[in-house]
């Protein structure tokens, strides 16, 4: 297991007005992740859990499947601590898995099945992931079994897409979609299918867990650009869940209804569209993904009573006529990446729902802050810190001063959601706290009434639609070409995902290289959301007075570009 410096825990903030202290709430009682279906089986049991493109599950049926699909794991030799990776879309599968690894102490770790297979055999040997689950769809097998018995890996399940498919369209799917799906070696013991993993009916061998035990490893690229494995505990996730709870100020009277087209191996998902729902036992509505037709279609039939976005989806939800798919919503929240105000008040405006921002990081499971679901909603704010949550703005050339209100400085966050550290990395895990506070690498400051304002980024992260976009992950791409002599990639605002990348070369002399030719080699080497949007080839690029290539030249040129375009306009 990966060791975190003694950091995080209890220190108490130094006393200063910009430092945010929660409302007054009792303290969160430590969970099991499994203890929410536990309880959602026992009260609700009789309720949808899940509807997937028309096919339903009850709380009773999740929860047997569930048991079985744990024993399974349990014969393929998973035990306490066991890495097991989910490289699956959002299906019923993955639900299922997810509560299964918890059940007998394993660990998930999430795959986003975009990745390129280079991205995903680093996400293997770092974590250490015995198994990995993935469908048999093309998009994803093909990289994943490459990578057996690369380092630890030695078993693939395999998840047959049709198979939770409603029988038409399953029928449909095998009918029409037959090139999607892929290829799996007969008689090879390294795969095992779904079906064989849940045959036997026995009960799992309890396993005995505590709260603080590891859960999921969340990779996220930090301030590096090197994926790190933030360490979220069982206590970590349903504090975030609990605090959703208390955000929103009691349970549902009635089943909420959750229409969850985010990816779940996405945090904000995760804990909005998954952890949160089985907490409340509402219904999850899910996705595989975004098409728009689907999503209208999908939400007119099950009239949704709350939703969970990135910006990228409001934008695109306001360039269409919605007919009325939002009529059942109570409330729309936006995370992931910062929300324009333009794109909100058009959402709100076109549908009559109320969009509230949030903000987090994988690190903090991830809810920190987020705008009231009824009071004031503060234009361009992400709120007030989430309850039991503490919010302090330090001085970034000075960690030990506390700024105050309305001083910019680094947002930093403490609360029973704050991670343990990253995944054998104590070093980079002491860095990233001060004080016991996690460093979120953002800019930003709090007002009069404790609402917090992002106003810079200190990371060169890039917000591709709610995705992380790691400029280095890019630019290492760019070098592998042998005629690129030098390569800097920064994020330029784009009016449908937020940002993209944009890359800035030079080539060695004698070379010549189009753009065209430079997309098609990185297009095996970077997946689709890491595609630069542009391309710019330059004689020389800037650099700072000790020769390293730098940035801030050419995001300064990319601003003043855009207020020339302006003003031209």
């Amino acid at each position: 297991m990966g060791h975190a410096a003694t950091i995080g825990g209890n220190d108490r903030p130094a006393t200063n007005s910009s430092s945010q202290q929660p409302d007054e709430m009792p303290p969160i009682a430590p969970r099991l992740l499994t203890e929410l279906l536990d309880h959602a089986v026992e009260r609700h049991g009789d309720w949808t859990a899940i509807d997937f493109m028309g096919r339903t599950w009850t709380y009773d049926e999740i929860g047997t499947k569930v048991q079985r699909a744990a024993r399974g794991l349990q014969d393929l030799g998973v035990v306490k601590g066991t890495r097991v990776g989910l490289c699956l879309p959002n299906t019923p599968y993955y639900v299922i898995l997810y509560f299964a690894i918890l059940r007998i102490g394993g660990v998930v770790v999430n795959f986003n099945p975009l990745y390129t297979e280079r991205e995903m055999a680093h996400l293997v040997e770092d974590s250490g992931a015995e198994i990995l689950v993935s469908t048999d769809l093309e998009i994803s097998l093909p990289k994943v079994a490459a990578l057996l018995g690369k380092h630890q890996l030695k078993r693939v399940i395999v998840c047959p897409f049709a198979d939770a498919l409603p029988s038409l369209k399953r029928g449909a799917f095998l009918l029409f979609k037959r090139r999607d799906i892929a290829d799996v070696p007969e008689h090879d013991l390294r795969y095992v299918w779904y079906e064989d993993l849940v045959a036997r009916g026995d009960a799992p061998d309890p396993v005995e867990r505590d709260p603080a035990d590891l859960a999921v490893l969340q990779y996220t690229g930090g301030t590096t650009g090197v994926p790190k494995g933030a360490m979220l505990s069982h206590a970590n996730l349903t504090a975030n869940s609990a605090q959703m709870i208390a955000h929103v100020g009691h349970m549902p009277d009635e089943q909420e209804r959750t229409l969850g087209v985010l990816p779940l191996f996405h945090v904000f998902a995760l804990t909005t569209v998954l952890n949160y729902s089985i907490d409340t036992a509402a219904e999850m509505i899910l996705l595989p993904r975004f098409e728009m037709k689907s999503f209208l279609k999908t939400a007119l039939r099950t009239k949704p009573t709350q939703f969970f976005g990135v910006p990228t989806l409001y934008t695109a939800l306001n360039g269409e006529e919605t007919h009325g798919a939002f009529s059942s919503v109570r409330v729309c929240v936006s995370g992931g990446a910062p929300l324009p105000l333009e794109v909100r008040h058009k959402f709100e405006e076109r549908t009559g729902v109320r969009v509230v921002e949030g903000y987090g990081l994988s690190e903090a499971s991830p809810i920190i802050t987020c705008n009231p679901l009824e009071g004031v909603v503060k234009d361009n704010s992400c709120g007030p810190a989430f309850p039991g949550t503490t919010i302090e703005i330090r001085d970034p050339d000075n960690l030990e001063r506390i700024c105050e209100r309305g001083e910019k400085g680094e947002v930093c966050a403490r609360g029973p959601q704050v991670m343990t550290g990253y995944w054998k990395r104590p070093e980079d895990s002491a860095r990233t706290f001060t004080h016991g506070a996690l460093r979120t690498g953002d800019i930003g400051y709090l007002d009069e009434d404790g609402y917090l304002f992002l106003v810079d980024r200190i990371k060169d992260v890039i917000l591709c639609g709610g995705y992380n976009v790691y400029p280095r992950i890019i630019e290492e791409g760019i070098y592998e070409h042998p005629a690129i002599a030098e390569a800097v990639v920064i994020g330029i605002p784009h009016p449908y995902r937020g940002q993209a990348p944009k890359a800035f070369v030079t080539l060695k002399p004698g070379e010549s290289l189009t753009s065209e030719e430079l997309l098609a080699f990185l297009s095996e080497r970077l997946n689709k959301i890491e595609m630069p949007s542009a391309i710019e080839f330059r004689d020389t690029l800037p650099k700072t007075l000790v020769g390293k290539l730098s940035k801030k030249e050419l995001v300064a040129e990319e601003e003043a570009r855009r207020a020339a375009d302006g003003n031209a306009a």
